[in-house]
């Protein structure tokens, strides 16, 4: 079921109203129809792999009850490790199996060897799966490193796996941060409702308006990339970029604004990274739920910066690698991640990476001062000439790709109706970057929702409906 759908749009309230209206009165009875609605919801696309998140909902929530009642370390490890392997083996097998197999091929036909392919399989990736794989196996790992105890109710637990606002592409969220709201009565408040309804609109503004429309130019342009001008390439690298983000955290803003209407707070997911004036600020506000995730349970376990700086070097390139990897069985992903390493590696030589910790021109600045608009827009170009490999079918097509985009000086400016919406993006996103979350006068909020409730109703029939880029992984 799409955020973008009329099924949605029915889906919502439904549930909204039996919510707080018919079951408020009982926690467990919420927690159910959350746990079912969620169900319902992921069902919507196919049904059979509802069985995939119930087994890895039954294996970490006993696994879990077992590391904690372990009084042996070296028991606790054991089903520690096993939860771990059971979540990555589905993970790997459904995502990576025929990317591996094909590698693996491909190699021996490199040495002059060819194996004939008979083992390649018809696998359907489902929806989601590396989004709540990830967030049950964050789960075991904080129960084993005593920051969370188990719950033993498990259609809570369920329910946190399963909670359908931020399902299918986040934000991953916590265990330590979620399940003791589902664990907790809810109290129904009209400015958390109000926040939340904001957010949704802000966030199918940004999906529908900005990203569809964006979309169809962004897929003639790298279609036909090799026919096309080098500012049209130009182009299409800025809308893409743009895309991508008013895609994916317009995911998030839908999926953070959803939750605040059954009275649950997401971790944030995106704060505008595109203002960001290095690549270490770039990441700490860019799909946030995931570059933390690897932080706390990767690079951090790896040794982090502690040490000399080769081992430092080692984690950041292991933790960006595996990042790219996360996104796809492509090695355009892996090598999106390397390039990224290698964006990154400088400000942290130079101690710059934790710099930029405030919003751009905040206090009572409203402009930026010249070197900030030269630090973002150089930030902002290393950033798109990541996204080109990420685009691309390819490394090769994206290497072509950058090779016309800077040595073919041809004009041709059509396609440059897309520069409108990049425009009012930026402005937009910069009026509000101190505070997206803030909540104003009712009279301000309705003005404001019925302005983007508008814009989202008119592009709706102009726009063909597209599904979220980040489903796909």
């Amino acid at each position: 079921m799409l955020f973008n759908s009329f099924e949605f749009l029915l889906f919502l309230p439904s549930v909204f109203t039996l919510y707080w209206f018919v079951f408020n009165n009982k926690l467990w009875k919420q927690n159910l129809l959350v746990l079912v609605s969620s169900y319902l919801f992921y069902g919507w696309w196919d049904y059979r792999f509802l069985g995939l998140i119930l087994l890895s909902t039954i294996v970490d929530y006993f696994i879990a009850q077992k590391i904690f009642i372990s009084s042996i370390k070296k028991r606790k490890k054991i089903f520690l490790g096993i939860s771990i392997i059971f979540n990555l083996s589905v993970l790997g097998f459904f995502k990576y199996y025929n990317f591996f197999l094909d590698s693996f091929i491909e190699m021996f036909r490199f040495i002059g060897y060819d194996m004939q392919n008979q083992w390649t399989l018809k696998i359907i990736l489902p929806v989601g799966i590396s989004f709540y794989t990830f967030q049950t196996m964050s789960y075991t790992i904080d129960v084993y490193r005593k920051d969370l105890k188990p719950t033993r109710d498990f259609i809570s637990f369920a329910s946190f796996v399963s909670f359908f606002p931020q399902l299918v592409a986040g934000p991953i969220e916590r265990a330590t941060n979620l399940l003791p709201q589902i664990l907790e009565q809810r109290i129904f408040n009209k400015n958390q409702v109000v926040s939340g309804l904001r957010l949704i609109t802000w966030g199918l503004f940004k999906k529908v308006v900005i990203a569809d429309s964006l979309s169809p130019l962004v897929n003639t342009i790298f279609e036909n990339y090799n026919t096309s001008s080098g500012v049209t390439l130009w182009l299409g690298a800025i809308y893409f970029s743009f895309q991508i983000y008013c895609d994916f955290s317009g995911y998030s803003d839908i999926a953070i604004g959803t939750s605040k209407l059954f009275g649950f707070e997401l971790m944030s997911n995106f704060k505008f990274p595109y203002f960001s004036r290095n690549i270490g600020e770039f990441w700490r506000k860019w799909h946030i739920s995931l570059s933390t995730w690897f932080r706390d349970y990767l690079y951090i376990p790896l040794g982090g910066s502690k040490g000399n700086k080769l081992i430092a070097f080692k984690n950041i390139f292991v933790i960006f690698i595996v990042s790219g990897f996360w996104h796809g069985a492509n090695w355009t992903f892996l090598f999106w991640g390397l390039l990224h390493a290698l964006f990154y590696i400088p400000s942290f030589i130079f101690k710059k990476n934790r710099k930029f910790i405030g919003t751009v021109s905040g206090g009572n600045k409203n402009l930026p001062t010249i070197k900030e608009l030269f630090q973002m827009l150089s930030t902002f170009l290393f950033v798109m000439l990541g996204w080109v490999f990420f685009r691309s079918e390819t490394i090769v097509k994206a290497f072509d790709y950058l090779k016309r985009m800077f040595f073919d000086f041809s004009f041709d400016f059509g396609l440059t109706q897309g520069l409108y919406y990049v425009l009012v993006l930026i402005c937009l996103d910069w009026i509000i970057r101190k505070d997206e979350r803030n909540i104003y006068p009712i009279s301000s909020n309705i003005v404001y929702i019925s302005i983007l409730i508008w814009a989202i109703i008119l592009y709706s029939f102009d726009n063909e409906q597209a599904q979220f880029i980040y489903f796909q992984f």
